[in-house]
């Protein structure tokens, strides 16, 4: 059984890879405010913002950087992950089967970040390394990492996708 209890042989090869590496998309996570989690229009599936959530609960919260009391890049780099397996399942939940996405169109990360902090790329890393682990040449996208003072829920790092299905 898989973390999210399905058959192993019922992964698509897509959550097999990420099986391969320990990882399982997640429970969708409920929205914390007014929004869907992911919203599938024509070809393509537009992500919310997720946040790094793993059991229903924030491992780390707070700025990142380097220093007593910030959450470490490395740390952040692991949140940063979390979110983008979150978004995967935010996209699972409106086509059924990851093995549709055709590319990974897009990546939007935002990283609360120490004002001395400029490792905001390196941390949304976490984010783009996955989705070319579990879509190979097909997870390479267009990106933007954005370090800004505060997010919901006091959240270190936020992740929203853009992809294209194919029917």
């Amino acid at each position: 059984m898989t973390h999210s209890g399905e058959p192993a042989a019922a992964l698509g090869v897509v959550e097999q890879r990420l099986a391969q590496l320990g990882l399982a998309i997640p429970a969708l996570v409920a929205p914390v405010a007014a929004y869907v989690p992911a919203v599938h229009d024509g070809r393509y599936v537009y992500s919310s913002g997720q946040l790094p959530m793993v059991s229903g609960a924030m491992p780390h919260t707070g700025k990142v950087g380097e220093g007593p009391g910030l959450v470490s890049p490395q740390d952040a780099k692991a949140l940063a992950q979390a979110c983008a397996l979150n978004a995967l399942a935010a996209v699972k939940s409106v086509i059924g089967d990851l093995d549709r996405v055709e590319r990974v169109v897009k990546v939007v990360g935002f990283v609360a970040a120490d004002p001395a902090f400029t490792g905001v790329p390196q941390v949304i890393n976490g984010a783009s390394e996955l989705f070319l682990t579990a879509f190979g040449d097909a997870g390479k996208h267009a990106r933007s990492a954005v370090g800004v003072a505060v997010l919901p829920l006091d959240a270190s790092v936020e992740v929203e996708i853009i992809v294209a299905v194919r029917d």
